[in-house]
């Protein structure tokens, strides 16, 4: 009996170790993305089971995700073998706190991705893996009406209003639309996309010469948009009713459009302004702590994330779509067929600017977003003076800088402490 309890023991002792050893053979993914039940489960079976190595996939918010990592850190050893988080949260670390990945010989198809990826070092410290954005879209009724020479893969905003100008020639109709109505996304449309291309800012520049310019240059772009839009919020109901023509909004707010009437509308990219082609990229992005268990299975993750058959695998998990050259499959919904094909045109444009989303607000990310909306309705629907509503509204924007201390991030230059509003 005692014979049997010590084999049994052993027996017993050795399954723990193997299990163990199993488990420490799991390389731990410990990322801010794809948190919702299915999405996880895909990125599990349909994204993850094809790695070599087994993987651990552990999706979290914002808080414990940090909590745990920060510990790890703090104490020198860890689990975790690999981040997926945003910009933003990588912009937020210690770039000690990162591995240097500039060796790999992975990365984005676009240079300026790669470049934030630097988080302002001289190296990579982690690797553009998935994006989303937004578009422009157009019922191919407009096309005919472009001006002369222009390449709607590359329009400037001169082109985008003389366009619309002449649409509105020809049928009688304002049918640019823009989403100023109450649940629309006007402000990231003037933070990531007009203030980038004409001023190479958002919080520095807000007051800016450049940005009066701005302003009166989207008072111009107003004057042939169709007067509903301080109701529209989901362009691809305005596209699908033929109100509007040409439009701007996120890809999944022009979905329904592409996948009901496919052959009728196209996606583009934004367009570029004096500083260049603006656009908000929500970039995320997989890094590798100094603290991980197991640098070559980690870095072997990395590179396997960035393959485009497991891009196309992600696109399929998640709607966020590649950051490499990679052909979408025919069988991709027409939509993201369509979004994924002008997402990847702008933020590979040699003219591509990033406005980013902004970071380290907190709980005062309302109040930024209500500063542009505020100035929208000043300027645009209650026709005030562009330098008199700027000059005011920037006292509200600094004071939001300083309570919360957020530094600039991009295109804004880097800022030591609370980015200013100059």
């Amino acid at each position: 009996m005692r014979i049997k309890a010590k084999m049994a023991g052993v027996a017993s002792g050795a399954a723990l170790l193997v299990a163990a050893s199993v488990a420490q053979a799991d390389v731990l993914f410990w990322s801010t993305q794809a948190k919702p039940v299915e999405e996880a489960q895909s990125m599990r079976e349909n994204v993850l089971a094809g790695h070599g190595d087994a993987v651990d996939y552990q999706p979290n918010d914002g808080g414990p995700w940090l909590t745990r990592l920060n510990a790890e850190l703090q104490a020198g050893d860890g689990t975790i073998g690999v981040l997926g988080a945003l910009h933003g949260d990588f912009s937020a670390m210690n770039p000690d706190d990162l591995v240097d990945l500039s060796d790999m010989g992975v990365g984005s198809a676009s240079e300026t991705f790669n470049n934030l990826a630097m988080l302002g070092t001289d190296s990579a410290q982690y690797i553009p893996w998935m994006q989303a954005s937004y578009i422009m879209a157009a019922n191919k009724k407009a096309l005919e009406h472009l001006p002369e020479g222009a390449d709607i893969d590359a329009l400037t905003y001169d082109q985008l209003i003389e366009w619309s100008a002449n649409v509105m020639e020809a049928t009688g109709e304002a049918k640019f639309g823009f989403p100023a109505g109450p649940k629309g996304l006007k402000h990231r449309f003037f933070q990531g996309y007009l203030y980038p291309s004409y001023t190479d800012g958002v919080v520095r520049t807000f007051a800016s010469d450049a940005a009066v310019t701005a302003w009166e240059t989207f008072l111009e772009l107003w004057a042939v948009t169709n007067p509903g839009s301080t109701n529209f919020s989901f362009l691809q109901e305005q596209l699908l009713s033929e109100e509007v023509w040409i439009a701007f909004d996120h890809t999944s707010r022009l979905a329904n459009a592409f996948n009901e009437r496919p052959d009728d509308f196209v996606a583009f990219p934004a367009p570029a302004g004096p500083t260049g082609r603006g656009f908000m990229p929500v970039i995320a992005g997989v890094g590798i702590p100094r603290t991980a268990p197991d640098m070559e299975a980690s870095k072997a993750l990395v590179a396997y994330m960035l393959s485009p058959e497991t891009q196309i695998a992600t696109l399929r998990a998640t709607n966020f779509f590649p950051v490499v050259d990679v052909a979408l499959p025919d069988d991709l919904p027409p939509a993201v067929q369509a979004a994924g094909g002008a997402v990847a045109k702008m933020s590979a444009s040699p003219d591509a600017n990033p406005g980013l989303l902004p970071a380290g607000l907190g709980a005062k990310g309302g109040d930024f977003n209500r500063v542009f909306v505020d100035t929208f309705e000043r300027i645009v629907l209650a026709g005030q003076p562009i330098r008199a509503v700027l000059d005011d509204q920037k006292v509200a924007l600094a004071e939001i800088m300083n309570e919360t201390g957020a530094p600039c991030w991009a295109p804004d230059a880097p800022s030591d402490g609370a980015c200013p509003v100059e």
